[in-house]
């Protein structure tokens, strides 16, 4: 079975089979779910210091911010992931 990369910015790529879901920052359950993660250490900044702009959500319970647009990761997600 062949594992297929997403580039989620600045160099950083996730494995498209183990994303449940990407989300924009602002929703409550976006707030919760980043709090809650860096809480148990499940959190991972991809941003290198920019604008958090989606939350990826990952079948492992790590949750990855990055600074691209929740869209844009979709597209790559639906478009890759064929």
């Amino acid at each position: 079975m062949k594992t297929i990369l997403i580039n989620i910015g600045f160099g950083n790529a996730v494995a498209a089979g183990r994303v449940i879901a990407v989300i924009t920052p602002a929703s409550a359950s976006g707030k919760r779910l980043r709090d809650e993660a860096k809480e148990n250490n499940y959190l991972i900044d991809a941003t290198h210091g920019r604008k958090t702009r989606a939350i990826i959500i990952m079948d492992s319970n790590h949750i990855i911010l990055s600074a691209m647009q929740p869209e844009t990761i979709s597209n790559r997600l639906m478009n890759d992931g064929e």
